[in-house]
């Protein structure tokens, strides 16, 4: 197992992640089909990704304080909470408010629009290629090193058409 180092911090609040040496950044995988979870989780880990999964909101939530991800990507559709009132519960916690969100679902445009009023910051349709997923996740474990406070423009939101 990798040796945990210091906390670090990346936005204007203290950062959710600690260093760990030769790991580009750790993300949390929500979803409640397991084949995509395990699509996701794959695909971040051959790019040496940490990655930990949650089956739905509920689950994200309760182990979101102690995996302490860089990264949420999060499905919508699931049972228990849903993954836009997921979102809504990690910026309304201080701890989590700053946390990179990506939504990966269908990207309707009630989707986008609700997961853009709660602060959703990127998104991708499925079904999606690997590379788009890498590139946003990277992209966004990039962006926490410095201060974030911005809002994705609803044009320009990445990842969907």
């Amino acid at each position: 197992m990798a040796e945990v180092g210091k906390t670090r911090t990346r936005w204007r609040l203290s950062t959710y992640s600690q260093v760990v040496p030769g790991v580009p950044g750790r993300v949390l995988v929500v979803d409640d089909n397991k084949v995509i979870r395990q699509l996701i989780r794959v695909n971040l880990e051959l790019e040496g990704f940490e990655v930990v999964t949650a089956a739905d909101g509920a689950e994200c939530l309760d182990v979101v304080h102690q995996v302490r991800p860089d990264v949420v990507t999060l499905d919508v559709v699931m049972p228990r909470l849903d993954g836009l009132r997921t979102a809504a519960r990690l910026r309304a916690d201080p701890r989590t408010q700053g946390l990179p969100l990506v939504v990966v679902s269908a990207c309707t445009q009630y989707e986008v629009e609700a997961g853009i009023e709660v602060g959703v910051d990127a998104f991708l349709a499925k079904p999606f290629e690997p590379a788009e997923l890498l590139g946003i996740v990277r992209q966004l474990v990039d962006r926490g090193q410095g201060p974030r406070g911005w809002a994705p423009d609803p044009s320009a939101v990445p990842g969907c058409p």
